[in-house]
């Protein structure tokens, strides 16, 4: 893989990264800090998978060259980017691309 691919894909890593961040702390500043708090308990209940894990899963399958893949089992999820995905669905995104070698 070129390197100038991989630095995008870093880059956009990155995006995504800061948009989790945007979000949170939105959410922190807001007066929604308890619902917020509830839905990642919830979240932890039903997915052992963290966001941070998932999009390293993620971002190790687009430098293989499975970023397309990647894209389309997001929006299968009813989601643009990672960060929209809902954690509950962790495991199912994971489960579609583990079979990608």
């Amino acid at each position: 893989m070129s390197r100038i691919k991989l630095a995008l894909d870093v880059v956009k890593d990155l995006k995504n990264l800061a948009d989790s961040i945007e979000t949170l702390a939105n959410a922190a500043y807001g007066n929604e800090t308890s619902a917020v708090m509830k839905e990642v308990s919830v979240a932890e209940k039903d997915s052992n998978k963290t966001l941070e894990e998932v999009r390293k899963v993620l971002a190790d399958k687009s430098r293989q060259g499975y970023t397309d893949e990647v894209r389309s089992a997001i929006l299968k999820q009813g989601a643009k980017k990672l960060s929209d995905v809902d954690p509950s669905k962790y495991d199912a995104l994971l489960k579609e691309l583990e079979d990608l070698e």
